[in-house]
């Protein structure tokens, strides 16, 4: 069993697929991991030899912030935002959308499911 950033990766999965499973890499980051650390991309994660995983988790480590380094530096760059009262941070705080998109129809995900309003009714024409 592969384990990469505190991620067991999927065993019957191509390995450039499995590292997308990790927080932070993407298809194209995943592809240049692989090219830096000399594995072939087709090869399964089960197939895997034990040198090619710690050349892998090798290169991870020394490009840069995958997981909770990651989600660290996000969340603290959204409390950044909200300290210094910009735009995107008041949007940040009252859990609206923050990149200009419209929230008189749709934007449930943010707004999260909508709530009954006492004495409103469809009016049907």
């Amino acid at each position: 069993m592969a384990r990469i950033a505190g991620i067991d990766l999927p065993l019957n999965k191509r390995v450039d697929v499995a590292l997308t499973y990790i927080f932070g890499i993407g298809m194209s980051r995943s592809a240049g991991i692989l090219r830096v650390s000399d594995v072939p991309e087709n090869v399964r994660v089960k197939d895997l030899t034990e040198d090619q995983v710690r050349r892998i988790r090798q290169v991870i480590q020394d490009e840069g912030r995958v997981e909770g380094d990651l989600r660290k530096n996000i969340q603290m760059d959204i409390k950044r935002l909200i300290e210094i009262g910009s735009y995107r941070g008041i949007r940040h705080r009252q859990g609206l959308p923050c990149r200009g998109q419209r929230t008189s129809t749709n934007a449930r995900t943010k707004k999260g499911p909508r709530i009954a309003v006492a004495g409103k009714k469809k009016v049907s024409k």
